[in-house]
């Protein structure tokens, strides 16, 4: 677990600002939820978070992100290491389909480069699965195909994925935007029993998805033509609650986005 920070966010795409000076403390052992309308830069905040925004062949970036006060960002820093510590879970399931159960949970290792006697990777795949929620309906099919599971087994063997290389932060963007109900409240539970080992930040576009798994929130918004900042942010109940913002209260409560 650790504390994410990031200062003074600036965003572009090409010549396209995206995020104005974004700064935001993501408290170790907490669920932070981005809330906000579409196109207002959350995803792209949460891209930032583990280096992925630079990716994209025309973006770029001002600004600082701390990781336990050192910077994910510094030229000394491995890429692989960043990475390793802040894991990702995107919108849409994406196991690799014809690899197996097994083999997906321990795919990180390879590509961070952490290598696992036979034994170690049996313990990590038990934890990893368990920690996700998923450990007593796959146990006796570790050898079938990840891409067989349903919709909210592929999330939450993607979950399990990223927990075993034992990142510090679990970064979800809309992580339940594709599954049912059921599958949803499934992974919320997984949230919540994962908020003790690892420190979350969540986007989502469900207001009461944001309450239910949240401690803090950060609400982000562009206006016409500006770029996307943060308009207030704070602890879960009050943002909901009793805003400070007339816009936050607006759109909490469904009146726009």
């Amino acid at each position: 677990m650790a504390t994410l920070e990031a200062r003074g966010i600036t965003a572009w795409f090409g010549d396209h600002q995206v995020l104005d000076r974004v700064s935001l403390t993501m408290p170790a052992g907490q669920v932070t939820a981005l809330i906000g309308p579409s196109g207002c830069g959350k995803s792209t905040f949460l891209r930032i978070l583990n280096r992925m925004h630079e990716l994209v062949p025309s973006a770029s970036l001002a600004g600082e992100v701390l990781l336990d006060g050192d910077d994910i960002y510094d030229p000394a820093r491995r890429l692989t290491d960043a990475r390793k510590d802040i894991g990702m879970v995107f919108q849409k399931p994406n196991p690799f389909p014809a690899m197996s159960i097994y083999d997906n949970v321990v795919a990180g290792l390879k590509l961070t480069g952490v290598r696992a006697s036979r034994d170690e990777k049996d313990y990590l795949v038990e934890r990893s699965l368990t920690s996700a929620g998923l450990w007593k309906e796959v146990k006796d099919r570790l050898r079938a195909p990840g891409g067989g599971l349903s919709g909210g087994q592929q999330q939450r063997l993607c979950i399990a994925r990223s927990l075993a290389i034992k990142p510090k932060v679990l970064l979800m963007d809309e992580p339940c935007s594709a599954l049912d109900p059921t599958s949803t409240r499934v992974i919320e539970e997984t949230m919540g029993e994962l908020q003790h080992e690892v420190t979350i930040v969540i986007v989502t576009h469900n207001m009461q998805q944001a309450q239910r798994v949240s401690q803090q929130c950060a609400f982000f918004l562009a206006s016409q033509g500006q770029p996307g900042h943060i308009v207030e942010h704070g602890d879960t109940e009050a943002m909901f609650d009793s805003p400070i913002d007339p816009r936050t209260y607006d759109y909490v409560n469904g009146r726009f986005g």
